[in-house]
């Protein structure tokens, strides 16, 4: 039976890990971000997580995952990592990176093996909606299993403003 939805990268990595998760399309628009999927869906806005790519000053990238309703510190970032720079990329770079394009980037899947930064406050929460690989598809899942479709990869951190 075919399903109503792509078979991503990021759905294919879940699937390998042996995760539970559940899918949920919405209507994807250019810089709706998190507030318009969390809208639609009706879900948590701090719950929904959006995946940053950023880069630091040698170029090197990375992935932070934070709230919907949240900025990142890239200060805070710099310091974790010892550098004394980091940015996000361009859109154009970002997609380069991540396989994804921006407004569908998930951090599992990714074309590049990259460190994933996940706001420590994202564990405490009993369940996450994140990208999964397509501009407007989520995955409900238990934020516990993101580091078993990541393992070695996810650093706990605090990259609030």
């Amino acid at each position: 039976m075919k399903s109503e939805f792509p078979a991503t990268m990021a759905i294919r990595a879940l699937d390998a890990a042996k995760v539970q998760y559940e899918l949920r399309s919405y209507t994807w628009t250019p810089h709706g971000g998190t507030i318009q999927a969390a809208t639609e869906l009706e879900l948590d806005h701090h719950a929904t997580i959006k995946t940053i790519i950023l880069e630091d000053e040698t170029r090197k990238p990375f992935v932070c995952l934070m709230h919907g309703d949240c900025e990142i510190s890239v200060k805070s970032l710099a310091r974790v990592r010892g550098v004394k720079t980091v940015r996000t990329c361009s859109p154009d770079t970002a997609d380069r990176h991540s396989g994804y394009h921006v407004g569908g980037t998930s951090p599992f899947g990714t074309r590049k093996r990259m460190t994933v930064y996940v706001q420590k406050t994202i564990y405490s929460l009993p369940q996450i909606y994140i990208n999964a690989g397509h501009r407007g598809l989520l995955c409900i899942m238990a934020p516990c299993d993101i580091d078993k479709v990541l393992p070695g990869l996810t650093v706990p951190v605090d990259a609030t403003q």
